[in-house]
């Protein structure tokens, strides 16, 4: 088209945006936009901070978003998004307070976005003052919005207040999207066998066709609740009464499934006969077993995939180096240091939260920024003299042989 006298225009760009995958390409076609004055059209902005965010660029998208003078719903649905999608939820749920002062309407893809984040946060009572805003406009009678309360009330561990909002929307507006909400729901909570009579309930009673992403939540489900034979039983139901070909997210919970039962043959199997490239996710998930049943050659062969896959996460040297430790193999833990210092690899600080009386505490490692820091040492004295008297001995087999505190 650039090489024709037709002039791409702001609905050329915001389609071609929506669809980049890396941000080269983003960029390349934000060069154009710019060159041909399409950069104050909100809805192609918009597209530029969805791709830019889903390819890890958000520092650009928030460029983008600060220099915009006109910030219409549809650009502050995209920066929400951005923040909810790059786990910046305090910041995703800040821009909606602000949104709100300012007098602008959120619509269901806000609600919806920002729901997502309180999830994130395990932030239940801003999820519940979110729930409340819904309730009173009548969005929580969208299925979209009903999903992400579904979502975010699980992950705060409200798995009762979830059914409650599945329940009380009429059978005829339940879709797949908000009975796969409610599978996940469960089997996230521990709740496997729950999650598959809804899925039976669905099929039998509604008799909806599932789609391979309900096969992602039932298979979930049978992970956490141990059940290998029907996992094995509804990954076969897939293509033989469904007609679906079992995609890569389907694989990978099957090799998780056998990974942690202990299966490690058959999750290796997989790994090499499926039609797809085995991803990070899926040797990580078959590493992290290997250590569970202490299999150096096999953890082994699963690092070393990680190691030319991304040479820098430290994750899969860490795991590795307490496999050699498990087995003591020190010397082999010692040269895992010594690789981690050549490539350059460190350890990333590990960040937790909890929501206390209104408010969000977020805790790393070696942090000490918290206002009630000494407050919170004392506490932990208390927990570890406690677990002391209660008969806890402090395990020193990951000390290695030049005097640091762990393995790695």
């Amino acid at each position: 088209m650039l090489f024709t006298t037709i002039t791409p225009n702001c609905f050329t760009f915001a389609t071609l945006i929506t669809a980049c995958t890396h941000s080269q390409q983003a960029a390349s076609l934000h060069a154009h936009v710019v060159q041909l004055g399409c950069h104050s059209n909100n809805y192609v902005l918009s597209s530029l901070l969805d791709s830019y965010s889903k390819c890890g660029k958000l520092d650009q998208a928030i460029l983008i978003y600060n220099q915009t003078l006109h910030r219409d719903v549809i650009l502050l649905n995209s920066m929400i998004a951005a923040f909810s999608q790059n786990l910046r939820g305090e910041d995703a749920f800040q821009l909606f307070v602000q949104m709100r002062t300012a007098g602008q309407c959120p619509t269901d893809h806000t609600y919806s976005t920002i729901l997502n984040s309180c999830a994130t946060l395990t932030a239940l009572q801003q999820g519940r003052q979110v729930h409340s805003l819904t309730t009173k406009i009548g969005s929580d009678r969208n299925v979209f919005v009903a999903s992400s309360l579904v979502d975010m009330y699980s992950k705060c561990g409200n798995i009762d207040e979830a059914r409650r909002i599945f329940d009380q929307l009429p059978h005829s507006r339940r879709n797949s999207i908000l009975w796969t909400s409610m599978i996940t729901a469960y089997a996230h909570c521990g709740r496997g066998a729950d999650g598959l009579d809804l899925f039976e309930q669905l099929v039998n009673q509604q008799g909806m066709a599932p789609d391979n992403i309900c096969f992602t939540a039932v298979l979930t489900a049978c992970n956490h609740a141990g059940l290998v034979d029907g996992a094995t039983k509804y990954f076969d139901k897939m293509e033989m009464e469904y007609g679906l070909t079992p995609q890569l997210d389907q694989y990978a919970c099957m090799v998780d499934l056998y990974g942690k039962s202990g299966q490690l043959i058959k999750a290796k199997q997989i790994l090499e006969e499926m039609p797809f490239e085995p991803n990070a996710v899926m040797w990580s998930s078959f590493l992290g077993s290997c250590r569970v049943y202490a299999q150096v050659d096999l953890g082994r062969e699963a690092a070393n995939h990680l190691f030319k896959m991304d040479p820098y996460n430290p994750a899969p040297y860490v795991t590795m180096a307490n496999i050699y430790a498990d087995a003591g193999m020190w010397q082999q833990v010692l040269q895992m240091r010594k690789l981690m210092r050549e490539n350059g690899v460190k350890k990333t600080a590990g960040w937790s939260w909890i929501e206390v009386e209104n408010g969000v505490h977020v805790f790393s490692v070696s942090d000490t920024s918290h206002p009630r820091l000494q407050d919170i040492y004392v506490e932990l004295n208390k927990l570890t003299l406690e677990m002391m008297e209660a008969g806890y001995l402090h395990v020193m087999k990951y000390v290695a042989e030049d005097n640091t505190n762990e393995c790695i």
